[in-house]
């Protein structure tokens, strides 16, 4: 089955902020989405998919199963390696030119490589403040 992208699923209702969906019961993503909540204005929002409406953010089981998501204020959304752009690109200081730069000509590919690469192996990764999860 393809991959779920922004473009495969029509914009879900308008949201007033950013929204952060990842997979709460991986450790690694869990640190990482801390990481992230701590440099995010207050409007944008980091949820656990276990806790998140998918319906009404317009995701599936499937879709945050394989990916973390980031959910634009116009309802537009992006995984893999552009989840992690959009949110960086809600934060202050030099992370949105880091999350342009993750999308751009042949760094795209590597980005997303890269993300593949950590989303298929998470629950074997040992992080400083994650409990290790051997859920897979």
């Amino acid at each position: 089955m393809p991959a779920a992208t922004a473009d495969s699923h029509p914009p879900s209702p308008p949201i007033s902020s950013g929204i952060l969906v990842y997979d709460g019961d991986c450790g690694f993503c869990t640190a990482t989405a801390r990481w992230v909540e701590r440099r995010l204005s207050n409007d944008c929002r980091v949820i656990p998919s276990q806790q998140a409406d998918l319906d009404a953010l317009g995701l599936t089981d499937e879709a945050v199963t394989r990916s973390a998501w980031w959910i634009c204020p116009d309802g537009t959304r992006w995984d893999d390696h552009r989840s992690i752009a959009g949110a960086l690109g809600a934060m202050g200081g030099p992370w949105p030119a880091v999350g342009r730069l993750m999308t751009l000509g042949p760094i795209n590919p590597l980005a997303r490589g890269v993300y593949r690469l950590v989303a298929n192996n998470r629950y074997r990764i040992r992080w400083p403040g994650a409990t290790r999860c051997d859920r897979r």
